[in-house]
């Protein structure tokens, strides 16, 4: 049998403009302009331009981006909208931003990898069966350059998509093909592979290079040993008696692209990095400023203000005409909240990074790392009076270009290590030094993470071994095994 009760509960929610705000607040500058371009497209009552005082809408309304941004004190449509139409409405202009807190940052694409691909393919003269087959080969091939797919499949999906009958020898004599592209060593399916079809390309036969023969010889047979580094075991299986040789073989080795398809590869996305804040130092007092792209001059169309004015001396009680006020003022508030919402994303942005430059003053006056001071979000979330999630969202995706260069601001956040002085210093400063103890290092006899523990203590770090570890896999530096040299 239902029942019916009455239960009494408190929630938060977020309010529409606050969602915009933290939604634009996350934004690079770099997608910024994107962004306003999309609102510009999705809103007629928004325009770009500088606003006008003596407009009636925008006068003392955005002057300051205030905390109630949905006031309606100029428009007054209460005669015209009851409060069940109130209750449905919703905030228009969000446009088509997604929510996702992680957005990677706008890149200027070069032609994609399979594009290039299927340029090449035109050279073989194949005909319309055969480049059917090949495009599909092309097109199971990964970012990496890799296609790890069994061909047995490839078959399969050519006679169940494409209606295409082949098998895997005619598959395997195509993919040697598609494997003589650039750049050398796409189409592999895997390193080893990858690794000898690039050493093909190295190997004359009219003129064959001992170390390329040597190459390939480790390759083909001690593979495994290879990936290892066990040298030892790689000289007694081929009986190599002239380790200099072997030296320049793995010399080579090392020096091949694991990864054709990839940035090395010259066929991947480049990411260019905008700031979004100018930071000059002028005798030691910083000018910190914003892009003059995260200021983008947006207004309150004088049209639709003049509109709707006009609908408030007119008849009250024609539907059409109440329909026609709701969609104007959603459209004017939608304006008003966008326009208050990135003011207010340039307001946190700079309190942020001035707190930011005030809390490392001494790395932005030299630029030395050394001098970076241990930082955790909360320290800059307390220094603003603002929520660590809002310093999160500013530092996520922003950059800041110094006399030094252009950092990204999550370099300035890092851990506090304590010295034997009892003071504390940046995690990112004991990374140098580990990372200057492991280049400086006997590559035959590389330190372990032990001997770099004890390495650290001795300069005043106290740092434990797990420690070590963690830092040393941060800087993608391998365990002392993998960097042993000949």
């Amino acid at each position: 049998m239902q029942k019916l009760s009455l239960n009494q509960s408190l929630s938060q929610k977020l309010s529409p403009q606050q969602i915009q705000f933290i939604k634009l607040l996350q934004v690079p500058t770099a997608e910024l302009d994107t962004r306003v371009e999309e609102e510009l497209e999705i809103n007629p009552a928004l325009e770009e331009g500088r606003e006008e005082p003596e407009a009636p809408t925008t006068e003392e309304d955005f002057d300051e981006p205030s905390d109630d941004v949905s006031s309606t004190e100029d428009l007054n449509v209460e005669d015209y909208l009851g409060d069940d139409e109130y209750a449905g409405y919703k905030m228009q202009g969000d446009g088509n931003y997604s929510e996702d807190d992680d957005r990677e940052m706008p890149v200027a694409m070069q032609s994609s990898l399979n594009d290039q691909l299927d340029m090449q393919l035109g050279f073989l003269g194949l005909d319309d069966r055969q480049s059917l087959v090949a495009k599909q080969l092309i097109g199971s091939i990964e970012g990496d350059g890799y296609i790890r797919r069994e061909l047995d499949a490839i078959v399969n999906d050519l006679a169940f998509a494409q209606n295409v009958e082949t098998d895997v020898d005619e598959l395997e004599d195509l993919l040697h093909e598609i494997q003589q592209f650039d750049p050398p060593g796409i189409g592999a399916r895997n390193l080893k592979e990858c690794l000898l079809i690039q050493l093909d390309r190295r190997w004359e036969e009219d003129d064959p290079d001992p170390a390329v023969e040597m190459a390939k010889a480790i390759l083909s047979i001690c593979f495994e040993e290879f990936t290892k580094k066990h040298y030892d075991k790689i000289i007694k299986k081929l009986n190599i008696e002239d380790e200099v040789l072997m030296k320049d073989a793995i010399h080579l080795i090392t020096k091949l692209n694991p990864k054709p398809g990839g940035v090395s590869g010259g066929m991947a996305k480049t990411q260019y990095l905008i700031p979004d804040f100018i930071l000059t130092n002028n005798n030691g007092e910083f000018d910190l400023t914003l892009n003059s792209r995260n200021a983008p001059e947006l207004r309150v169309s004088q049209s639709y203000s003049d509109m709707f004015s006009a609908y408030d001396k007119s008849d009250k009680k024609d539907k059409k005409l109440k329909e026609t006020v709701s969609f104007v003022k959603q459209k004017l508030d939608a304006a008003k909240w966008f326009i208050d919402a990135i003011k207010q994303r340039q307001n946190t942005l700079l309190r942020t990074m001035d707190a930011m430059v005030r809390f490392q003053y001494e790395f932005f006056l030299e630029g030395d790392e050394t001098k970076l001071r241990p930082m955790i979000l909360k320290d800059i979330a307390n220094e603003i009076h603002m929520d660590i999630s809002t310093v999160s969202r500013v530092a996520n995706s922003k950059s800041v270009q110094t006399d030094f260069g252009i950092f990204p601001l999550k370099y300035f956040f890092s851990e506090g290590i304590s010295t034997v002085s009892g003071e504390d210093v940046s995690s990112r400063e004991v990374k140098n030094i580990l990372n200057q103890l492991i280049d400086n290092e006997d590559k035959s006899k590389p330190l372990s993470d032990d001997k770099l523990e004890k390495s650290l203590k001795a300069k005043g770090y106290n740092i434990a071994r797990r420690t070590v570890a963690k830092y040393r896999e941060q800087l993608n530096i391998p365990v002392a095994r993998l960097r042993k040299e000949l």
